[in-house]
């Protein structure tokens, strides 16, 4: 009886300790002088889908504008396919200046190739400043298009984001996640290395294409990232656009810098979170194994 009674101690406490290493949910409530959250539903979505997303986003139709993008706004925006379906959805939360950037993907098992870092990278690029973003979709999807949404909501309430830097986000997006399936080569050190160039941009402020190339040279090297002469160009040709938009990275620095910082933190958790959960799984395997010696 006293070993039955220790397991259910330890299940308890376990369970505990799960619960408690939970995240607290995000705030509710919204600045009224930054205006109310605006919420873009991609056009695909059927009615039940749409109330999932609503759902996942947590949105009070009462304190939120509603708009939706489709096909049309992808022609618009980044001069995309006119003809794409749309189901990734966006809540955006203007925050305060100085706030930056915080992306969450409410449904990280449905947005398969883009995660939160590369929507963040992506937006600095866009000029993007100083909101909360959510990101939602109700079914698979590679998460490219949620960037559309992002910006038809900054149009819709007047602060037209400028075209050449809005389509070149997203270039910036297809050649990061394009990167990411390379067997060599994590999303996140992807991310990373695409972080680091902007900060080397932004440190050096390379004249010339030739000097960019040398940027990301460096960088593949610190990095020990191996890729193709192919993607290295590609690499090059990205950030010598970049370089010709005039962006003040130096202006962004702050957010690149804690940008890099979500990614090494989300690369050191891979390791202890593999370690914590094989001892649970220990853990557990020892005390089926602890239960059948009792009942024996």
């Amino acid at each position: 009886m006293r070993k039955i009674m220790y397991v259910i101690v330890s299940i308890a406490l376990l369970v505990s300790f799960i619960i408690q290493e939970r995240p607290a949910a995000a705030a509710d409530s919204y600045d009224e002088l930054l205006g109310e959250p605006v919420v873009v539903y991609g056009e695909q979505l059927s009615d039940s889908q749409r109330d999932e997303v609503k759902r996942l986003l947590d949105v009070d139709t009462s304190e939120a504008e509603e708009l939706t993008v489709n096909g049309e706004d992808i022609a618009h925006y980044i001069d995309g396919n006119p003809n794409s379906n749309m189901y990734s959805s966006v809540k955006i939360t203007y925050e305060e200046e100085g706030k930056g950037i915080d992306v969450d993907i409410v449904s990280e098992d449905n947005i398969t190739e883009v995660t939160t870092d590369m929507y963040e990278n992506a937006l600095l690029t866009a000029g993007v400043e100083n909101a909360t973003v959510e990101v939602a979709s109700p079914v698979e999807v590679s998460g490219h298009s949620a960037l559309t949404g992002i910006y038809k909501a900054y149009d819709e309430d007047g602060e037209t984001l400028d075209q050449d830097r809005m389509e070149t986000a997203n270039e910036e997006l297809d050649v990061t996640t394009e990167l990411s399936k390379r067997d060599n080569v994590s999303k996140e050190e992807v991310t990373e290395l695409m972080t680091e160039i902007k900060k080397e941009i932004a440190e050096q402020d390379p004249a010339t294409k030739e000097e960019v190339e040398e940027i990301v040279k460096e960088q593949l090297d610190k990095q020990e990232i191996e890729l193709s002469e192919e993607d290295r160009q590609m690499l090059t040709d990205l950030f010598d656009k970049i370089r010709d938009l005039d962006i003040d990275f130096g202006k962004l620095k702050g957010q690149l810098e804690d940008i890099s910082k979500q990614i090494q933190d989300k690369m050191d958790d891979l390791d202890i979170d593999e370690g914590f959960w094989e001892k649970v799984k220990e853990f557990f395997n020892d005390m089926i194994d602890s239960l059948a010696s009792l009942f024996k």
